[in-house]
C-alpha cells in the first residue's frame, strides 16, 4: 500500500511539473513572440502608467496583439500619418536590421530570408526581452536608426513626446525614462547573441546605464518575461554589468530544435542540483550542427563554413550535441 502511495505521489509530482513547463510557450516567431507579450507582459499595463515606449501614452488592446492610442493621454502631436500613429505596433529596441546584417542569410536575402531560412535570427527576431508596444508613428520614424544624443535645438515633433528623431543623421533619442532600459537590452542582445557594437555605442549606452537605473516596472517587466523565456536579462537582475571592451557570452546561440530544448531543460535542473555544468564554448567557436546529416562540427574543421544557415543548429558544448543526436564529423580532429 505503501509503495502504491508513493508511485501515486511520484506521478504527480512529475504530472506537476509537465504542467508547470507546458502553461508557457516560449515564442518561435515574431507574431507568437507579439501575441505572448500582450497576454502575459503587458497585460492590465494599458493605463497603469507605464505607457508606450518612447512616449508614455496609454492604449486599448484590439485583436491579438495590436492595439490603439489614445494621443491625447500624453499629449502627442501627430507628425505625418495619422493611422498609423493611433497604432500600436511591436519594436525592437536592437532593430532586425541590426542583429539581422550580422547574419549571411540578410546579405544573401534580406529579412524575408531570414526568417525562412535561419533559426538563429527567428530566435533573435522573438526575443521578448527586445520587445515592446510604441505608438506606430514613432516606430516608422526610428526605423532602424540607431540610438544617440540629437542636437539640444532639435525641435519636439510629436507635442508633450520628448523623444525625438534627426532624420538627416539618422540618430533616435529615447525619452529620458526608458534610456536606461534601452541600455540594458541593448546589453542583453549583444552580449547573449554575440552581437558587435562599437566602442561609442558602448560609451552611450554605459552613460544611460549609470544615469538611469533599474525601477520596479523594469523588475517587473523583466520577471514577467522570464517566466516565457525561461531566462532573465542579467542585465537588469545585476548579475551582469557591461564594461567597455565586453566580452559577449552567445548563450542565445543554441540548438532550437525540440530535442535540444528538452537537453537545456534537463541541464538547467542539473544546475540547479548543484551539478557542475560542463565547460562552454567561446561564443567565436560555437559548435555547428548539421540538420540534415547529423552531424556537428567544430569552429576550426573544414566543413564548418560549409554548413548552410538553414540546415544549422548550434550546440554550446559537444555534450550537448551528442545527447540531441549528432556526432563529430569524420575529418574533424580535436
Amino acid at each position: 500500500m505503501k509503495s502504491k502511495i508513493g508511485l501515486w505521489s511520484r506521478y504527480l509530482l512529475v504530472f506537476g511539473l509537465v504542467v508547470s513547463f507546458g502553461a508557457w510557450s516560449i515564442p518561435s516567431n515574431f507574431e507568437q513572440a507579439k501575441v505572448e507579450s500582450r497576454k502575459n507582459v503587458y497585460e492590465g499595463q494599458t493605463k497603469s502608467g507605464v505607457g508606450t515606449l518612447y512616449c508614455g501614452c496609454d492604449w486599448q488592446w484590439v485583436g491579438k496583439s495590436g492595439g490603439r492610442v489614445d494621443l491625447a493621454s500624453c499629449g502627442y502631436h501627430v507628425r505625418s500619418q495619422q493611422a498609423r500613429a493611433e497604432r500600436i505596433e511591436w519594436e525592437h529596441m536592437v532593430p532586425a536590421w541590426v542583429f539581422g546584417h550580422q547574419r549571411q542569410c540578410w546579405q544573401d536575402g534580406g529579412r524575408k530570408n531570414c526568417v525562412d531560412t535561419d533559426p538563429v535570427f527567428r530566435m533573435m527576431e522573438s526575443d521578448m526581452h527586445n520587445l515592446a508596444p510604441s505608438i506606430g508613428e514613432v516606430n516608422g520614424d526610428r526605423s532602424n536608426f540607431g540610438y544617440g544624443m540629437v542636437a539640444r535645438n532639435t525641435p519636439n515633433m510629436y507635442g508633450a513626446c520628448s523623444s525625438k528623431v534627426d532624420f538627416k543623421s539618422r540618430l533616435f533619442e529615447p525619452r529620458d525614462k526608458v534610456k536606461g532600459m534601452v541600455a540594458r537590452v541593448y546589453f542583453y542582445m549583444h552580449d547573449r547573441y554575440n552581437l558587435a557594437m562599437s566602442r561609442q555605442q558602448q560609451q552611450l549606452m554605459m552613460a544611460w546605464d549609470r544615469q538611469y537605473p533599474v525601477d520596479a516596472w523594469e523588475r517587473d517587466r523583466d520577471n514577467r518575461i522570464a517566466r516565457i523565456m525561461g531566462h532573465h536579462n542579467p542585465f537588469v537582475t545585476g548579475n551582469k554589468k557591461w564594461e567597455l571592451g565586453h566580452k559577449n557570452s552567445g548563450q542565445g546561440l543554441v540548438a532550437t530544435s525540440g530535442a535540444a530544448q528538452q537537453n537545456s531543460l534537463h541541464a538547467a535542473g542539473n544546475q540547479a542540483s548543484g551539478k557542475k555544468a560542463a565547460a562552454k564554448t567561446a561564443p567565436n567557436e560555437m559548435i555547428k550542427g548539421n540538420k540534415t546529416s547529423q552531424i556537428y562540427h567544430l569552429a576550426h574543421c573544414s566543413g564548418y563554413k560549409r554548413v548552410a544557415d538553414k540546415n544549422a543548429v548550434y550546440f554550446r558544448t559537444e555534450s550537448e550535441a551528442k545527447r540531441a543526436g549528432y556526432h563529430l564529423a569524420g575529418n574533424c580532429k580535436k
